[in-house]
């Protein structure tokens, strides 16, 4: 079970505190087999990682460049994340897909720089409101995962995250019943393209600790990619302890 807090643009060196408080309380989760990763903006990822030396909490980039180097004014490689010690990285975020225009070629350039630079490769896919309204979210993301997902992937490093685009910080969420369709449409998804490797998927999409235990209870759930509520050392970890033990 994989529990990872994307902070998106939240966060300042004051942070460190609250930061802090979750290395001192992950024991408690990684004792019953949960692992941590936790996405800081760009500037925090090197004082995090050192905070983080004497815990279990991987500390993740929220995006990268394709490219390892170059033209690429306010970019951020994947090499320079791993420089810095991130063991992930989140990429095809919605928010990125449709503040920045991100493509699915775009996305699965991203994922294949990550593994190149030695990084979990977190590909985020999810459809919205109007598109599941009209019937079509197991339609778009197939679709997101056929070319979010190119050829070349190492399935040993690859985390695909499920959020449904209407309910990531809108507090609202899915039922669980349409959770566990749209896990089981992209478990049998990744076990087509992927028979000898299982993929772990998460479910993302305002997570908090009132709702954790049903949603990480659902078959094929492996995880929660977290937002606002990661940015709380006893959300992020009541979240956490909340996952079925290992």
């Amino acid at each position: 079970m994989l529990i990872a807090g994307n902070w998106k643009m939240n966060g300042d060196p004051s942070s460190m505190d609250e930061f802090g408080r979750m290395i001192a309380r992950a024991p408690e989760a990684t004792a019953r087999g949960v692992d941590l990763i936790v996405c800081p903006p760009a500037i925090l990822i090197a004082k995090f990682v050192d905070r983080a030396t004497v815990s279990k909490i991987g500390i993740g980039g929220q995006d990268c460049h394709a490219e390892p180097k170059g033209a690429h004014t306010g970019d951020i490689s994947a090499e320079m994340l791993a420089a810095c010690g991130a063991t992930a990285v989140i990429v095809g975020h919605s928010e990125r897909r449709t503040d920045h225009g991100e493509t699915d070629e775009m996305v699965g350039k991203k994922a294949l720089a990550a593994q190149r630079a030695g990084l979990t490769a977190i590909v985020c896919v999810g459809e919205t409101e109007a598109e599941r309204d009209a019937g079509e979210a197991e339609a778009v993301v197939g679709r997101q995962l056929a070319g979010s997902l190119p050829e070349g992937l190492d399935p040993a490093r690859l985390v695909v995250a499920y959020e449904p685009v209407w309910a990531i910080g809108t507090g609202r969420t899915p039922s669980l019943d349409d959770i566990a369709a749209m896990h089981a449409f992209i478990r049998a998804t990744l076990t087509a393209r992927f028979p000898e490797t299982p993929v772990q998927i998460l479910y993302g999409g305002s997570v908090k600790p009132s709702n954790a235990a049903e949603i990480l209870a659902v078959e094929n759930v492996d995880g929660a990619l977290v937002g606002g509520a990661s940015l709380k050392a006893d959300d992020y970890l009541g979240i956490a302890l909340a996952a079925p033990a290992a």
